[in-house]
């Protein structure tokens, strides 16, 4: 253990909320050092990862899929564009509309993303067993799937 790290009062820091917070803390390091050897942040990955995945959508939809703001949606694409890694097109249906599409470049992007991102969860998890790492997945789907109603 860091011996610069702060401690907290014994009975915080064996709460599941402290343990988690301070669990997710570290992976967040870990993923936005990871990004950043790509030039590029976790919006970014998840608006190219849902495009590879999912294929091209509006902006809006890409937006409530990803979980991002409206506003924020724009700033990224508008960044991913300026790189090359996806277009923007009207919407053939709805020329109000533009449907975001991910190019080759941006594809390859998410996969190598998508590449960070294993070796960011193996750091993070490297002190549990697979086992141990399948249980503390399931465990956290459970919770997230119940706060989040789903």
């Amino acid at each position: 253990m860091d011996s610069t790290a702060p401690q907290s009062p014994a009975g915080l820091s064996t709460t599941p909320s402290w343990l988690l917070n301070q669990a997710a803390t570290h992976a967040a390091r870990l993923l936005s050092e990871g990004f950043a050897a790509h030039d590029l942040r976790g919006y970014h990955y998840r608006l190219l990862a849902t495009l590879a995945e999912e294929g091209p959508a509006s902006q809006a939809d890409l937006g409530r899929r990803c979980g991002i703001d409206r506003s924020d949606v724009v700033a990224v694409i508008n960044d991913l564009a300026g790189r090359g890694l996806v277009v923007r097109a009207p919407d053939p249906a709805d020329r109000r509309r533009n449907v975001i599409s991910a190019t080759v470049a941006g594809v390859d992007e998410a996969r190598r993303m998508g590449d960070t991102v294993e070796r960011a969860q193996r750091d993070l998890l490297a002190p549990l067993s697979t086992t141990e790492r399948e249980q503390l997945t399931r465990l956290l789907t459970r919770l997230v799937r119940h706060h989040s109603g789903h």
